[in-house]
């Protein structure tokens, strides 16, 4: 078996939301390979340090890097560590998180060249991203869709009377938490029965915006923060509806989740999302920032529960493909 060495940000026992780092590298080791990783510093720097210093430890143990690459700051973890791995002559693999990963690459094509033209495989966890990058001019690509393990998520068909909405992310702007608010008051004011759990780990600031926000809109929301996967699946049974409110996305592993767990999805019409979500087929898209078509779309769900059954049916038999007994064959082809 392979020994491989995953860099990513492994933040979860510093109060951030777990990462594919810990998921994958996890799976991976039950599969046999020696996985090392990297970082656990909440300090950036300190952490970038850490990541750089793993590849030269381990350099002569090891036969590929892993690089999680996202589109924000982070993406200057990836270009250091993809110029070490280079000059160390070292096979390495960008995982392409980042949904506005396609606009990093407009934005600094140089710097996006020097890290994934000289990759031994970029791993796409979604259509979308492999498309455009495509589209960018890359075709060193290799199409992983991010997993989960299915007989963790017990599918449930629910009864539509009430209104129980479930967000499950990171609070970030980039993720709009603040229009998840804005749903639950417009359900309100139309007098329907509506609540609203909203489950992540501060990352930005924006939870103190959104518990503020709920404030001044006088509407009463159920901030858990963060919780263990095993919580808030369970918290999931007593809820009716998952929304997801991004203005960027790739192929979110909570909305695989959901889709798994029988919860109708409500989701932007963004980045990946209708990679995954095949519009009133296995979920709803709407347009980004609307609260009134987020709204709209519940009344759909309420309105005909046939149809909304057949649609969380539909999702649960497409997320069967993302179970980690078939992603699992796809990484061992890229390792062999």
């Amino acid at each position: 078996m392979k020994n491989l060495l995953y860099i990513g940000n492994n933040l979860s026992k510093t109060g951030k939301t777990e990462t594919t780092i810990e998921t994958l590298s996890k799976n991976l080791s039950l599969e046999g390979y020696t996985v090392y990783t990297s970082s656990n510093k909440k300090n950036k720097l300190l952490r970038l340090l850490d990541m750089l210093s793993a590849i030269l430890k381990y350099a002569k143990k090891v036969d590929y890097v892993l690089i999680d690459t996202y589109s924000t700051s982070n993406f200057y973890y990836a270009l250091f560590c993809s110029y070490l791995c280079r000059f160390l002559n070292l096979k390495y693999l960008p995982i392409l998180h980042g949904g506005n990963l396609p606009k990093r690459l407009k934005t600094n094509p140089k710097l996006s060249q020097a890290i994934f033209n000289h990759a031994y495989k970029n791993i796409a966890p979604s259509v979308y991203i492999q498309s455009e990058f495509e589209k960018a001019g890359y075709f060193n690509l290799f199409h992983i869709p991010n997993a989960i393990t299915l007989k963790d998520y017990v599918f449930k068909q629910r009864n539509f009377e009430t209104v129980h909405l479930l967000w499950v992310r990171s609070f970030s702007d980039m993720y709009n938490p603040l229009l998840a608010i804005k749903i639950l008051k417009a359900l309100q004011d139309e007098h329907i029965n509506a609540t609203l759990s909203m489950v992540g780990p501060d990352n930005d600031g924006s939870l103190q915006k959104a518990k503020d926000y709920a404030k001044a809109l006088n509407v009463e929301v159920n901030f858990t923060g963060k919780l263990s996967k095993e919580a808030w699946i369970s918290l999931s049974k007593s809820h009716t509806i998952f929304i997801n409110t991004t203005n960027f996305d790739n192929m979110p592993v909570s909305v695989m989740e959901a889709m798994a767990l029988g919860l109708p999805i409500i989701s932007t019409n963004v980045g990946g999302m209708p990679f995954l979500i095949n519009n009133n087929h296995d979920g709803i898209l709407v347009d980004p920032n609307s609260a009134n078509e987020f709204v709209e779309a519940v009344k759909r769900i309420l309105s005909n529960h046939e149809n909304t059954h057949k649609m969380t049916l539909n999702a649960r038999k497409k997320v069967e493909s993302y179970d980690w007994g078939v992603v699992k064959k796809l990484w061992i082809s890229v390792f062999q």
